[in-house]
């Protein structure tokens, strides 16, 4: 019959047969796994690729429309008012109804809008600032 030392050290080599084995059954499946999860990150960094490089897409889409739509340029025009000789011309309108306004102790950046009503047999323009406040200006 085995002594117990014997015993103990059959015993202490299947265990370490059985841990080795299940160590080697456990880095194999590790090793799967870790395959199978660098495949899906693959797979989701492909679509994430796909998804940004569509965005891409759009958002210089969206820029070019944007760019198209503001660089139409604005015609510059300058208005001219004519009558028996006289020449009065649209901005020295605006610069003078913009001093009424300012002598009469408003500040120009209260105005939002001005319109203008040249009424050239007065020799004067009426205007109208922010739909509310009018006036005249003689020229």
């Amino acid at each position: 019959m085995a002594t117990k030392k014997e015993t103990t050290k059959v015993t202490k080599e299947k265990v370490q047969k059985a841990t080795k084995a299940v160590a080697e059954v456990v880095e194999e499946k590790v090793e799967k796994l870790a395959d199978i999860v660098e495949d899906k990150a693959e797979k989701v960094k492909d679509i994430v690729e796909d998804k940004v490089a569509d965005a891409v897409v759009e958002a210089k889409e969206v820029v070019k429309k944007a760019k198209k739509a503001t660089t139409k340029k604005d015609i510059k025009t300058t208005l001219f008012v004519e009558y028996f000789g006289k020449q009065v011309e649209e901005k020295e309108m605006i610069a003078a109804v913009k001093k009424a306004w300012t002598s009469a102790g408003n500040k120009v950046g209260d105005i939002k809008t001005i319109e203008l009503y040249v009424k050239p047999e007065d020799d004067a323009v009426y205007y109208v600032i922010n739909k509310t406040e009018s006036g005249k200006v003689e020229f």
